[in-house]
């Protein structure tokens, strides 16, 4: 189901899809949710502008912009944007700096950077910020809101700054206003039951519910006459008026736009990443999204409106009520619009204590417990606190600035922190010294205390488990092994990590890539020239063996593998790399075909068979057959392969007389769009199961302790790996895996 289309009202109908469906479309759809999100919007607006010590018509204006502008142009098609409590604190702070009018020039040069932030192709970058900063950047705004709200919930007015607020409190409550209260209280506690009412009844929206009842209660209760209601002086067209521009304090209003323009398009970009999670269709063009807040943010401040941003509750309520394309954030602007022309009187009637509640709620709701939880669970819990406390007591910026600061502290001690451990190996005179993390000059403390336990003339293996080495570890790592066999001991050293220290004094340090590692273990020889062989045990000595070592201890006079694996010869089969297995794990036979003669026909298969299901007990005996197997071609093609060779294939006729008589194996391959080659491989597999199973002593091991017998057939092209059975081949998953343990 599609949820949005890239054309919007007035313009010409989607491609291959007619007006008529288009325009049912929305009246089914987007009309219905375009009237949810005003009832929701309409409060929320209302209360943000008070909270921003801005003019009332301020927020209905940014509302209609919002839903308008970044409707039509926007890049993110159910986002829905307007006036957000997020900038309250900001917007309330640039008012008393700068005043009014210079606040809507600011928030048009906070639009115009946004389009250049936009226009810039940087949109990805805001959204690099920690996640832990931004929640509680909005939680100690949340916190201000609702300290600032109280007061006057009380009957009094917010102070300027959160200490103030939290200070002059006890004097406020020693001189609230009942009505005031009374009427607070009840829109606070009609929002927090509204989670609790009908299904049906929830369709409206908790908020203008509460303020409803508030602003009602208002007029009929008697002896209220000082009740302070909303004013707005003249008609929404009466609150245009031009911009202007400060008389001085020009570093203070360019940091205001920066401020602005930075958490708006944060704040609407997260709120855009949380939208594609709630529905399946079109995801955002984030670079678009930043241009279209931009071009809202300028037309808001020409027009006397506050500063737009996404808002996530509005965006929600929008996907929620079953919104499919953009057209329903434009007619919520057009709504939100029409009410400020036509019904502007009934919005002074609403008493300013009902909108405290209200937006104490929002407050409240901006610092989110799964954000806390979360925070302390990733360890960012000190982030997220200190962060919120500044943003309340300091103010946005610097509250923001200190958390980034912090967080990136922590971000920094994470990611250079390494392991250091230096004990004795048990029962031997031998010492292992393990370096792991990351090794560099912030590391030598630690790394100069470990090796100092190291006994002189001691034998030690230094482990470098590292993926970063700089020159100033290097240095002391190798000064001290140099020192310790200066005095008699020996140190051999073993890199394990990404980071060579050969690079150490070389070149630039740079951290080792992961994947190089893999590939290195993984990998075919890079060198072939001289002896690979010998080349590649003495990489192996160098980097593996001392991580070999502890698993082969147990293993050193006795070997307990759990299958016998029978693989073709072929070089590009590693049995132990695609089983995923170690040591003692598996008894390997190859040969040729991957065959199994049958019952004396070849004492060397014979003899291995015997010895793992009689002697070493296996539990498993597979056989893995592969794709392009040159024996297999040679059996097709039906021509002499050489004397030998000729001489072996003879154990291998019954699988392509199998193949020829249309084995079920041979149709499988074929449906799944294999060749004939990696057919005819498929259908060995099968008759070598088939061979393996008729063998006394297989017989014997199933019927008295449960052997089993298994086919897998490895497709290189892919280097993924297929179960075959007699009747067809399966893909081997996770969920296959647990039901066969």
């Amino acid at each position: 189901m599609s949820t949005d289309t890239d054309t919007t009202p007035g313009s010409d109908a989607p491609p291959g899809r007619p007006w008529s469906d288009w325009l049912s479309s929305i009246s089914r759809n987007d009309l219905p949710a375009s009237i949810v999100v005003f009832l929701v919007a309409l409060p929320l607006s209302l209360g943000i502008a008070i909270a921003s010590d801005a003019p009332i018509a301020a927020g209905l204006v940014a509302a209609a912009v919002g839903g308008i502008v970044v409707g039509f142009v926007g890049g993110s098609p159910l986002q829905v944007s307007g006036p957000a409590a997020g900038l309250t604190v900001v917007v309330a702070e640039t008012i008393h700096q700068f005043g009014w009018k210079t606040t809507c020039f600011i928030t048009v040069a906070a639009g115009l950077l946004q389009i250049v932030f936009g226009l810039s192709r940087i949109a990805g970058a805001a959204l690099a910020i920690a996640p832990v900063v931004v929640h509680a950047m909005l939680a100690g705004i949340g916190v201000t809101i609702a300290l600032q709200q109280v007061h006057v919930l009380l009957g009094g007015s917010s102070r300027s700054s959160g200490f103030e607020n939290i200070t002059e409190l006890p004097g406020q409550l020693l001189n609230l206003h009942g009505d005031d209260f009374v009427i607070g209280l009840i829109v606070i506690g009609i929002i927090v039951a509204w989670r609790w009412v009908p299904g049906n009844v929830r369709l409206i929206p908790g908020p203008l519910v509460a303020v409803l009842v508030g602003t009602v209660l208002s007029l009929v209760l008697p002896g209220n006459p000082e009740l302070e209601r909303i004013k707005i002086d003249g008609s929404l067209f009466d609150a245009i008026g031009l911009p202007s521009l400060p008389s001085d304090n020009w570093g203070g209003m360019v940091l205001a736009v920066l401020t602005i323009a930075l958490i708006a398009s944060v704040e609407s970009l997260l709120s855009a990443v949380a939208v594609d999670k709630l529905h399946t269709g079109k995801r955002t063009d984030f670079d678009r999204e930043l241009v279209a807040q931009g071009a809202a943010n300028m037309t808001s401040g020409i027009l006397g409106g506050l500063p737009v941003t996404g808002v996530i509750v509005r965006s929600s309520t929008n996907v929620a009520a079953g919104a499919r394309t953009r057209a329903s954030a434009i007619l919520h602007g057009v709504w939100i619009l029409v009410f400020s022309i036509a019904l502007v009187g009934v919005v002074q009637q609403v008493p300013k204590s009902a909108l405290a509640g209200l937006l104490i709620v929002v407050g409240v709701q901006l610092v989110k417990l799964a954000h806390v939880r979360l925070a302390h669970r990733t360890g960012d819990l000190a982030v997220y606190a200190v962060t919120m406390v500044s943003v309340v007591f300091l103010n946005l910026l610097e509250g923001v600035l200190i958390g980034l600061a912090l967080a990136f502290t922590m971000l920094m001690w994470r990611v250079v922190q390494v392991s250091v451990q230096a004990a004795p190996v048990t029962g031997t005179d031998r010492w292992i010294v393990s370096v792991d993390g990351t090794c560099t000059f912030l590391a030598l403390p630690k790394l100069t205390k470990k090796l100092a336990k190291v006994p002189t003339g001691a034998d030690v293996l230094v482990e470098l488990t590292v993926d970063f080495l700089d020159h100033a570890a290097y240095e002391a790592v190798h000064d001290w092994a140099r020192q310790h066999e200066s005095g008699g001991g020996n140190v051999q050293f073993v890199e394990i990590g990404t980071a060579r220290m050969e690079h150490a004094m070389t070149r630039p340090p740079r951290r080792g890539r992961a994947r190089g590692m893999l590939d290195e273990v993984l990998g075919p020889w890079r060198e072939r020239n001289g002896d690979a062989v010998t080349a590649g045990v003495a990489a192996y000595h160098r980097s593996y063996a001392h991580v070999m070592r502890p698993h082969l201890d147990e293993l050193r006079d006795r070997q307990d593998p759990h299958s016998l694996f029978l693989t073709c010869a072929d070089s590009r089969i590693v049995p132990n790399v695609i089983t995923n297995s170690g040591p003692g794990d598996l008894f390997t036979v190859r040969n040729v075909g991957n065959l199994f003669p049958t019952h004396g026909s070849d004492a060397s298969v014979e003899a291995a068979l015997s010895f793992a299901v009689d002697n070493l007990k296996v539990h498993n005996v597979a056989v893995c057959g592969h794709s392009s197997c040159g024996a297999m071609k040679a059996l097709l093609a039906d021509t002499s392969a050489g004397p030998g060779l000729d001489t072996w294939l003879v154990h291998a006729r019954p699988s392509l007389e199998a193949y020829l008589a249309g084995h079920p194996v041979r149709a499988a391959a074929a449906a799944a769009g294999y060749d004939e080659t990696a057919q005819l491989s498929m259908v060995n597999v099968a008759v070598q199961l088939e061979t393996l199973q008729r063998h006394p002593v297989i017989r014997q091991a199933v019927a008295h302790r449960g052997l089993t017998v298994s086919g897998l057939f490895f497709d290189i092209s892919t280097a993924c790996v297929l179960e075959v059975a007699a009747e067809g081949i399966s893909e081997i998953t996770d969920q296959v895996a647990t039901r066969a343990s």
